[in-house]
């Protein structure tokens, strides 16, 4: 498989890269399955760089904090008044229970004459995370990682031979079920929004050596560092990291591309 980041700023998009998104791709059917992780503020424009997004054949949210989920909206009205091509067919998303609810109301706005609501959840085929299901040529697995609402890990497995693998922290402060479920993997994409501070709130996010401490529980094989604020300095968060990781750490940069798989 192979990791694009789109969009790698956390909680906001920043001056060098939209908010969270990561494309993967791999080999299915005769052709290419894109899955889109994530979808934040900035990222939809972005990925015209890397794939007409007509092309996207799902989108899966690790949770509907609008730094990682707000557009989808945008994904919606292309889709919608793309002219010509539209509209694009519909593609499932998925999510945390209430994804349907929360994207609604993201894209609802009161006027005088409001396009109805509903259009846009019967756009997208809405689907529950579940312990695991397959998406396209992916074994999916999730966990319930520590954030202030549902938030969950993904990872994602090729189903075939020597197949790649990826785990995706989504938002978390250090937890046992994000080293369980990255145990073994290829790459791990963690974020590190925090330097390490006494003042940081717990089970809300990592930081550099907390994930690099995570990195190296799960015998990842190699770590790459996310969702860093514009506010924080991203070469100190991975100097905090280099030390307590014994592979490769390096920072997800918007554009950058990975491909995974055994070594």
């Amino acid at each position: 498989m192979e990791l694009t980041i789109v969009g790698c700023s956390g909680s906001v998009p920043g001056p060098e890269s939209p908010a969270s998104s990561y494309l993967v791709r791999a080999p299915h059917g005769g052709g290419t399955f894109s899955l889109l992780l994530d979808l934040g503020p900035g990222a939809f424009g972005a990925l015209y760089r890397y794939l007409h997004p007509s092309q996207v054949d799902a989108i899966a949210l690790s949770h509907l904090h609008p730094d990682h989920c707000l557009d989808v909206c945008a994904f919606y009205v292309a889709a919608n008044y793309t002219d010509p091509g539209s509209p694009w067919p519909g593609i499932p998303v998925y999510g945390p229970e209430g994804t349907r609810e929360r994207i609604r109301r993201a894209y609802e706005a009161p006027g005088p004459d409001p396009e109805p609501a509903p259009a846009i959840e019967r756009y997208f085929s809405y689907r529950d995370w579940e312990p695991e299901q397959r998406i396209g040529p992916f074994v999916v697995s999730t966990a319930r990682v520590k954030h202030p609402v549902e938030a969950f890990a993904v990872r994602l497995a090729e189903d075939i031979p020597d197949g790649g693998t990826l785990v995706f922290s989504g938002d978390t402060g250090p937890c046992d079920a994000l080293v369980e479920l990255a145990s073994g993997a290829d790459l791990l994409l963690a974020e590190a929004a925090f330097l390490d501070a006494p003042t940081n709130r717990p089970g809300l996010h990592l930081t550099g050596r907390q994930a690099a401490e995570t990195a190296q529980a799960a015998g990842v094989s190699e770590l790459v560092l996310t969702h860093i604020p514009p506010w924080s300095d991203a070469d100190q968060v991975l100097a905090e990291a280099v030390p307590h990781f014994d592979g490769p750490v390096s920072l997800a940069i918007s554009g950058a591309r990975w491909t995974i798989g055994p070594r």
